[in-house]
């Protein structure tokens, strides 16, 4: 983008101005072929395949990731706060499990790569949650 090594920052203006000289010096098109090239080489893109050029898989499988990670984490944030206020009775009816499932911080990092892991995991979640609701309601004196 023609920014100098000592560069403080980033404009926004920049980035209309790189744009702008790749127009003018009709260099889009050799950027891209450039891209494309490097992505061929690295085993990415292979020729005489069909590539995808929309955005719905990519949408739902960050929408589906991130419904899971608002889950678990909802889920570890309900057991972190019975813990402070009921520590006791949290640890009578809990399962030793929760640990490892709700027990630190949901990540993309962390969700298993499978579809089929992910889809059980979201059942084990919900499954929690719904023990800690029916729990929670039958419990005299939370």
């Amino acid at each position: 983008m023609g920014l100098e090594l000592a560069e403080s920052g980033f404009d926004e203006s920049r980035l209309s101005e790189f744009r702008q000289r790749l127009r003018e010096g009709n260099a889009e098109c050799l950027l891209f072929d450039t891209l494309l090239d490097r992505r061929k080489q690295r085993g990415w893109l292979k020729a005489r395949e069909r590539q995808r050029t929309d955005s719905t898989h990519v949408l739902a499988r960050i929408r589906a990731t991130n419904r899971l990670m608002c889950v678990g984490e909802a889920m570890r944030l309900a057991l972190k706060s019975l813990a402070v206020v009921a520590p006791d009775w949290l640890l009578s009816w809990s399962d030793a499990e929760w640990g490892e499932r709700s027990g630190h911080r949901r990540e993309e990092s962390r969700l298993p790569q499978a579809e089929g892991e992910r889809l059980v995991l979201a059942q084990q979640i919900g499954a929690d949650g719904q023990r800690v609701l029916t729990a929670c309601f039958q419990a005299p004196d939370l």
